[in-house]
């Protein structure tokens, strides 16, 4: 009868045991499972977390407010120049329609060209007064002297 009871026993453990095992391959499954999962979060994140980091490092927001002031400084300059610069330059030079349609005709034998410097003068003033007015504001509002702070 003690035989009996022995393998009983033994075979209750082993049943139990083999439980045991099943259960422990489940956890195991699943631990892993949920670090596979854990791991593709983290990519996730990093990826995300990359992308804003490029955002931040390489100021692509600054960028855009820059693209965006630019514009509409660009805008006012150019009112600017057509309001008060253009009309100065009328004063000195004449009608400024005069001075961009002023030519410079060269006829070598039957050929003929017509250089229109008159247009290239009344752009290179429109050029150089926008070029000072930009330089005026920058200098007044003392815009020219932010990048040196970042520098030192």
């Amino acid at each position: 009868m003690a035989t009996k009871k022995t393998t009983r026993k033994s075979s209750r453990n082993s049943a139990t045991e083999a439980k045991q095992a099943a259960t422990q391959a489940k956890a195991e499954a699943t631990k892993a499972k949920a670090e596979t999962t854990k791991v593709r979060r983290i990519a996730a994140a990093h990826h995300a977390g990359g992308f804003m980091n490029f955002i931040r490092e390489q100021g692509v927001v600054g960028l855009a407010v820059g693209l965006a002031i630019g514009t509409a400084a660009g805008d006012t300059v150019k009112r600017l120049v057509e309001a008060f610069i253009n009309p100065l330059v009328q004063l000195i030079i004449g009608s400024q329609k005069g001075l961009e349609a002023a030519t410079w005709t060269l006829q070598i034998g039957d050929r003929v060209g017509d250089f229109k410097w008159g247009a290239f003068v009344s752009s290179l003033i429109s050029l150089l007064a926008t070029a000072l007015v930009v330089y005026m504001i920058i200098h007044m509002l003392k815009l020219d002297r932010l990048d040196h702070k970042k520098d030192a």
